[in-house]
């Protein structure tokens, strides 16, 4: 209603694309958030791998070949930097919040030493059609929300770990007490997070055909987090739904988007955002209360 130009076909394919690229993480992150736990980590960690295979692609040269041994590697690298961080909150017996804050800084530094803090760019003709292809006239990133959507539900709600997920949030003494191994459900939670990481960074360095060490999922994390939580899942843990953080993330690629098509300062953007999640938080805790 504010805008004319928002039902345009193409604005609503762009927006799914938008949110397709965090949305992905963001399931992984809904699992991380319902067992307790919190990751930081995954704006920093889609530019590390985002670089590290765009590099791998360039040594392996052009084909499809070295695109499907990239796209294997990404997820590869996602699952060891994602037990990296269940290693260190599990083992280490460090908060998810400090552990995470940490790889946080790690990851992004790693990321400028190794490009040199230079644009990494990929020379292989068929990458870009990963990212930036199209199928039935929609964007193949939505397609893989949407899929990943599907297969993260399945997991959460009709298997014994997605039962196990929530009772480790809920309360892991009781968890612990139905012989429910707690350590190794929460470190899974950390490597499916990883595992998401490394899909998107595949899509989002595909659809760019290059990785920008120095802003490639900045703030991501924020992004990620406020989706899941505006999805109406509990930062206590616990309880949250897939499908809410599927929702939470278009209605927050929507805002972003009426935003920008209204003409609001980018510097103000933010503001809106936060002031969101704030709401989103507070219907939580007064739904709790009742």
């Amino acid at each position: 209603m504010a805008s004319e130009h928002f039902l345009i076909p193409r604005n609503i394919t762009n927006v799914l694309r938008q949110v397709s690229y965090t949305g992905i993480i963001a399931l992984g992150m809904t699992f991380v958030i319902i067992a307790g736990g919190i990751d930081l980590s995954v704006g920093s960690m889609i530019a590390l791998i985002g670089v590290l295979v765009v590099m791998l692609l360039n040594y392996l040269g052009d084909g499809w070949t070295a695109v499907t041994l990239a796209i294997g590697a990404s997820v590869v690298l996602g699952v060891i930097f994602g037990a990296i961080n269940g290693l260190i909150t599990v083992k280490g017996r460090v908060a998810a919040f400090i552990a995470t804050l940490a790889t946080m800084s790690v990851y992004r530094s790693l990321t400028l030493y190794i490009s040199d803090a230079g644009e990494v760019v990929s020379r292989n003709t068929f990458y870009p059609e990963v990212g930036g292809g199209y199928w039935l006239s929609i964007p193949i990133p939505v397609w893989l929300f949407l899929g990943l959507a599907i297969i993260g539900h399945l997991i959460l709600r009709h298997s014994a770990y997605g039962r196990h997920v929530c009772a480790v949030g809920s309360n892991a003494k009781v968890a612990s007490y139905s012989a429910i191994n707690i350590n190794r459900v929460y470190f899974l939670t950390f490597v499916i997070a990883g595992i998401t990481v490394g899909i998107a960074a595949v899509m989002l360095s595909s659809r760019l055909n290059s990785v920008s060490p120095g802003d490639a999922g900045l703030f991501y994390e924020l992004d990620v987090i406020a989706a899941v939580v505006i999805g109406g899942t509990s930062l206590s843990g616990g309880k949250g739904t897939i499908w809410g953080t599927v929702i939470g993330a278009i209605i927050l690629g929507i805002i972003n988007n009426m935003l920008n098509l209204l003409g609001v300062s980018p510097y103000l953007q933010g503001t809106v955002k936060g002031l969101v999640i704030l709401i989103a938080v507070l219907m939580q805790f007064q739904k709790n209360r009742t």
